[in-house]
Parts: C-alpha cells; structure tokens; sequence
C-alpha cells in the first residue's frame, strides 16, 4: 500500500470506501432495529389435535351457526335465510350474558360465506367467535 504525499499532481483512481462502509453500517444497524417492530401476528387459540371424548350435554346453552350451501344458515338446527340472520341472532343475545357464538361452515361453501355470517353476528352482538373442529 502506497501513500501520496502531495506534491506531484498526479490523479489517484483509488475510491474513498471509508464513508461508503460508515453508511451501510448504520443502515444495517436501523433494518437491524426495525425489523422486531415489523412483525405483524394475530393471537389466536387452536383446538387440543387429540381432545378427550366427552359425553355430550343434552341442556347445552351454546349457540351453533352453521353455513349451508346455496345462502343457507341455521343456528341450532333452526333454518333461516341471509335476510333473517341478523334478527334472529340479535334477539337471542340480548338477553344472553356471555356473548359466544360457534360457526360452522359445510365444506361445500366459499370461505366468503363463512366470513360473510361471521360479520353478521358480529354486528348482532357477538364478541367472541369460535370455529368448530372438523368432523371425522
């Protein structure tokens, strides 16, 4: 490695990388710090793969929606169309304290429908939705 001592005149062609390697670092040093900050996740709790069998409790007070094919619902076995959905669910929690709702979409369906009775029940009250697992 040679060094110019001033003098001569003569060009020299060797870039300066000095300044260059002091910005990349502090550019890796902010993607380093912002990349924690980026991540976006949805909490959500998942079922037990292998649940234990439990009998089944005749006096049940969950409400069940399940999606039909062809813009069917029913909750609880009771059939309703899209356009009473929403009455109906509004006028069975009003008066329930714990606001829970399970849906259950028939595999037959588009993923909007299930989306789509989702929403509606949210708007009639619903705060906490849950998916039932799929059936054996």
């Amino acid at each position: 490695m040679s060094m110019s001592v001033g003098g001569g005149g003569s060009l020299n062609s060797e870039p300066n990388v000095v300044p260059m390697i002091d910005i990349m670092l502090v550019l890796l040093i902010i993607f380093m710090i912002m990349q924690p900050m980026m991540r976006k996740a949805i909490d959500m709790q998942l079922p037990d793969p292998q649940p234990a069998v439990v009998t089944a409790n005749t006096a049940s007070d969950q409400i069940v929606l399940e999606v039909l094919p062809e813009g069917a619902f029913a909750v609880n076995k009771e059939p309703l169309t899209k356009a009473n959905l929403a009455s109906r669910l509004k006028e069975i929690y009003e008066s329930r304290p714990d606001k829970i709702i399970f849906v259950k979409g028939h595999p037959a369906v588009q993923y909007q429908d299930v989306i789509l009775a989702m929403d509606v029940a949210r708007g009639s009250g619903v705060r906490v939705i849950g998916v039932t697992p799929k059936d054996p």
